[in-house]
């Protein structure tokens, strides 16, 4: 009898976002080149906030539907009806990925940014890396749960690495991984102090500019997270 009952899913506000925007364009209500209202508008008229509204806008973005433009505003693309549907439905698909893809995406994401940061970062990257890996230290020295120091220094790797779409990608994903980190209780407080040693170990590889240790300290860091998803 189970196998004739479909899973029940309560959509989050950012496929929710996501499909009004949707249906605004497939109607005609807004056409290639036209303009989202700002930011706050949408937040405050769909009652969500501005985080939810840019993560929204910001996956489109990825997609080549939207395309926010600097001290412009967010226009629509003039890609086709039919692709826009098929697209859309693909990125509403990726909010229900599971975990263990999550991780494993985001190995082949960190290795590289961890490498090419080695490589590419500058005297200021280094001062915004060791700022968060204080962060995350202090944290954890106060007991409290630091799921966003710990990604916020990931991300600084990704900045340091250069490369705009590896760190496009990261940002992507980042708010699933959160959910999940929080969801499915990844970070074990027993876990904390290994943490911020194997993030002190990445740090100093990236400071010292070697590219396949810091590849390697990463792959190493991630490891248990990647034996945990198999689970």
């Amino acid at each position: 009898m189970l196998e004739n009952l479909n899973k029940i899913r309560i959509e989050n506000p950012v496929d929710l976002i996501i499909s009004q925007i949707r249906d605004l364009i497939t109607k005609g209500q807004i056409k290639p080149g036209e303009k989202l209202p700002p930011e706050r508008k949408l937040a405050e008229h769909l009652g969500v906030s501005r985080s939810q509204v840019r993560e929204a806008i910001t996956k489109l973005s990825f997609y080549g539907i939207l395309k926010v433009q600097p001290q412009s505003g967010t226009i629509v693309t003039g890609i086709g009806t039919v692709a826009l549907e098929g697209l859309i439905t693909d990125i509403l698909k990726l909010e229900q990925t599971d975990f263990k893809s999550l991780v494993e995406t985001r190995i082949l994401l960190e290795k590289e940014a961890a490498r090419l940061a080695a490589i590419n970062r500058t005297k200021d990257d280094i001062v915004q890396l060791n700022i968060a890996l204080k962060a995350y230290d202090e944290k954890i020295r106060s007991g409290q749960s630091a799921v966003e120091e710990d990604l916020m220094f990931h991300l600084k790797i990704a900045e340091a690495s250069k490369n705009t779409v590896l760190k496009t990608l990261m940002l992507i994903i980042t708010p699933d991984i959160v959910k999940s980190f929080i969801k499915l209780k990844v970070c074990d407080e027993a876990k904390n102090e290994k943490t911020a040693q194997e993030h002190l170990l990445i740090y100093e590889k990236i400071v010292e500019g070697d590219s396949i240790a810091a590849s390697k300290a990463m792959e190493i860091h991630l490891n248990d997270i990647l034996t945990f998803s198999k689970n």
